[in-house]
């Protein structure tokens, strides 16, 4: 199986860093694609970040009120 990361998503031209406010799923939780995992604040904006793949939530790289560049992975799932 896969493992695919959760990148720190680009919400803005001037966006280069963001804040995790919230994992939405646990590890080793089962999460959709599409499904909402995590919350993040951006430029004081909080927005939801989906996850890209059907799986396994295997491991949190950026914990609660982690701060993480664009791109820079914040989880890791095992792809279904």
């Amino acid at each position: 199986m896969a493992l695919r990361k959760v990148e720190m998503p680009k919400l803005s031209e001037t966006m280069k860093e963001g804040r995790v406010v919230r994992w939405l799923k646990a590890v080793g939780e089962k999460v959709e694609a599409g499904e909402p995992i995590l919350e993040i604040e951006a430029e004081k904006v909080t927005v939801q970040v989906e996850a890209p793949c059907t799986g396994i939530l295997k491991e949190i790289l950026v914990p609660e009120g982690g701060v993480a560049s664009v791109g820079e992975p914040l989880a890791l799932i095992e792809e279904a």
